[in-house]
């Protein structure tokens, strides 16, 4: 394979899709891989653009299919990066951008050991809960699951390569680009 494969993690509220998103618009040596899921798509999100929404059933013949590279439940949803895509890019010498969850990670990394595992951290848990609050998107029990496993998943950062703690964003951002120029130079 010829391109490289770099991965964003971090539990929800760490800003980690926010960050992703800026990274494809200023960094076009990178390309998106859209994930398929069974959520329902949030307000401005669009099919085929942020992710690809489907049907539980539809999501579960995909994946007896082979069709993922890495599939999981999260959150009461299925997610799954589409595997035919990431191996076309890496194959025609395009470097594939991912942003997945801590498990979906730890699949693609044992099956791509020289992935770039780059893992954002909230400053603190309490502004992790302050900023999934400030969404407003989860019932009061989806958000005390949601912070439940940003815990666990904070403890699985040592196993990255980088950790990015988004306590600003434009400053997080700048390490986040340095570390992918770092990284894209790299032979």
């Amino acid at each position: 394979m010829k391109g490289k494969i770099f991965i964003i993690s971090g539990p929800s509220g760490s800003g980690k899709t926010t960050l992703y998103k800026k990274l494809l618009e200023s960094n076009k040596d990178l390309i998106k891989t859209i994930s398929v899921t069974t959520r329902l798509p949030r307000e401005g999100e669009q099919h085929g653009r942020e992710y690809f929404f489907v049907s539980p059933k539809m999501f579960q013949h995909k994946k007896r299919a082979g069709h993922f590279l890495e599939s999981q439940q999260v959150f009461n949803n299925y997610y799954g990066t589409p595997k035919k895509n990431v191996y076309d890019l890496l194959r025609q010498g395009k470097n594939v951008l991912m942003c997945i969850d801590v498990k979906g990670a730890e699949v693609v990394w044992h099956k791509f050991p020289k992935a770039i595992k780059i893992f954002i951290k909230p400053p603190s848990t309490a502004i992790l809960k302050k900023r999934l609050v400030s969404r407003g998107s989860e019932n009061n029990e989806d958000l005390e699951l949601r912070i439940k496993t940003a815990c666990e998943e904070l403890k699985k950062a040592k196993l990255y390569d980088y950790v990015i703690v988004n306590d600003s964003l434009n400053h997080a951002y700048q390490k986040l680009e340095t570390v992918v120029n770092k990284e894209l130079n790299r032979f």
